[in-house]
C-alpha cells in the first residue's frame, strides 16, 4: 500500500451528528483513487499520448469502521487488489495519521476506458506490469 493523501476533517465537511459525512468521504476517496490509477498505470490525465483515455468507475464499495470527527487528520493509502483486461480493482484505507486506527476502506472496480468511444480499452502491456508493482494481499479486512 503506498500514500496517496493526508487530508483534514474541517467542521464544514461534517454532519448534523458531528462526523464526517458519507459525501466527503467519497470524494476524499476520489481524489486517492485517482493518484492511484495514476501510479498504477502511469496514466497521465495532461499529457497529450492519454488524451481521449481516461476512467469510468463500475463499483465501490466502502466499509465505515471508525467515526471521523473535526480536527482530525486522516491519510490515505491504496493498492491493487486484481488487474483484469480493461478492469482494475483497488483498495484504499483511510486511517487517523496520528494513532493509525482504520477508520474507512473502499475497494472500487474501474474501467479503462475510451472517452470518445464510450467504452472499454484494453490495457497495455506496460500499463498491466506498472500496476502489478503494487499487488496488495486480498485476505484484509
Amino acid at each position: 500500500m503506498i500514500l496517496l493523501s493526508r487530508s483534514i476533517v474541517h467542521p464544514w465537511l461534517c454532519d448534523m451528528m458531528g462526523h464526517l459525512t458519507t459525501r466527503h468521504y467519497m470524494a476524499m476517496f476520489d481524489d486517492a483513487s485517482y493518484v492511484l490509477l495514476s501510479e498504477a498505470t502511469g496514466w497521465s490525465p495532461n499529457d497529450p499520448e492519454w488524451a481521449g483515455l481516461g476512467w469510468a468507475d463500475v463499483h465501490q464499495e466502502i466499509d465505515y469502521k471508525d467515526e471521523l470527527s473535526a480536527g482530525t487528520i486522516v491519510e490515505i493509502t491504496g493498492g491493487v487488489k486484481r488487474i483484469g483486461s480493461s478492469s482494475i480493482e483497488i483498495r484504499l484505507e483511510m486511517r487517523r495519521m496520528n494513532g493509525k486506527s482504520l477508520c474507512a476502506v473502499m475497494v472500487a472496480k474501474t474501467v479503462f476506458f475510451d472517452l470518445s468511444l464510450r467504452k472499454a480499452r484494453p490495457f497495455t502491456e506496460s500499463m498491466r506490469a506498472r500496476a502489478e508493482t503494487l499487488l496488495v494481499e486480498t485476505g484484509k479486512a
